[in-house]
C-alpha cells in the first residue's frame, strides 16, 4: 500500500477497514479527535473512538478531546509510522488542541496498523 499515491478518501476508507478489522489496539480508548489537514486534498475528519469501536468521520466531528492540525503530507508519514509526533509537535509541523496525552495515544494506536 502506498500512501503516497492514494487519496484522501482512499485513506479515511482504509483506515476505517483496518481499525474495524483489528479492534485489539483500540479496546479501552474512548475519545474523540478532530483532525485539520492543510495542504491538497486536505479538510476536517474525525476519529471516535468507543468501547473496543471506532468511527471514521468526513467532516466536522464537533466537540472533541483532542484538536490536531497538520499538513496532508505530514498526516501520511504519522499513518506509515514515519512521524515522531513529539518532535513534530515542538517543531511547529503538528499542533494540538485540549489533550496532548490522548495526541501520542492516538500515535500509538496508529503504529500498530500497517498504512
Amino acid at each position: 500500500m502506498n500512501l503516497e499515491e492514494m487519496s484522501m478518501n482512499e485513506i479515511w476508507t482504509e483506515i476505517d477497514k483496518q481499525l474495524d478489522e483489528n479492534r485489539g489496539p483500540i479496546e479501552g480508548l474512548n475519545a474523540t479527535y478532530s483532525l485539520e489537514l492543510t495542504g491538497d486534498e486536505g479538510g476536517i475528519f474525525g476519529l471516535k473512538f468507543s468501547n473496543g469501536q471506532a468511527d471514521t468521520i468526513q467532516g466536522d466531528p464537533g466537540e472533541v478531546d483532542c484538536a490536531l492540525k497538520m499538513n496532508v503530507a505530514e498526516f501520511r508519514k504519522l499513518l506509515g509510522g514515519n512521524l515522531n509526533t513529539t518532535a513534530a509537535f515542538m517543531m511547529g509541523k503538528v499542533k494540538v488542541k485540549g489533550n496532548i496525552g490522548l495526541a501520542l495515544k492516538l500515535e500509538n494506536v496508529l503504529k500498530q496498523y500497517q498504512f
